[in-house]
């Protein structure tokens, strides 16, 4: 199974996005979408689990959980924002977490693939809206399969 992992829009979605997430099984948005509209042209490349960010508007608070927690190809998997945890860290995520396989997370625009306790990944794909922080735009890709640790790479979009 291949999962698109994004974050942090902020109500931008980019063409190099659609295009890099074409054909992946599962999106997982982990908060700050921006406009409900996202998550529809989202929705059309494939089903999509999505949490609110703090920047969220309650449009979206209302529709999104703060935590997902899902189970994909037999993988426990949480999607949150992060900012519930101050600044998020792998390690602290991992403390909130413990049950959790996968942890996807946004909030801090920082690209970050790491592997904590030899079995659990936690990724940020970064911002995928505008550039902030100095920092260029990047998606994420997952591959699940039973058995084996998930494979995973961060996709840098463009310039901004």
């Amino acid at each position: 199974m291949r999962l698109g992992v994004i974050s942090d829009t902020h109500g931008l979605l980019r063409a190099e996005v659609l295009e890099v997430l074409e054909g992946v099984d599962h999106i997982l948005h982990a908060g700050d979408v921006g406009t409900p509209e996202i998550l529809i042209h989202l929705e059309a490349l494939a089903p999509v689990t999505a949490v609110y960010g703090n920047t969220d508007g309650p449009e979206l608070r209302s529709k999104l959980p703060q935590v997902a927690e899902i189970e994909l190809d037999g993988f426990r998997i949480v999607v949150t924002h992060g900012d519930q945890l101050g600044s998020p860290t792998p390690a602290k995520l991992h403390e909130a977490f413990p049950r959790a396989e996968i942890i996807v997370y946004g909030h801090t625009h920082k690209p970050l693939l790491e592997l904590v306790d030899k079995t659990v990944t936690v990724m940020n794909p970064g911002g995928a809206g505008a550039p902030r922080f100095g920092l260029l735009p990047s998606v994420g890709i997952l591959e699940l399969e039973p058995g084996i640790p998930p494979r995973g790479r961060i996709v840098p979009l463009g310039r901004g």
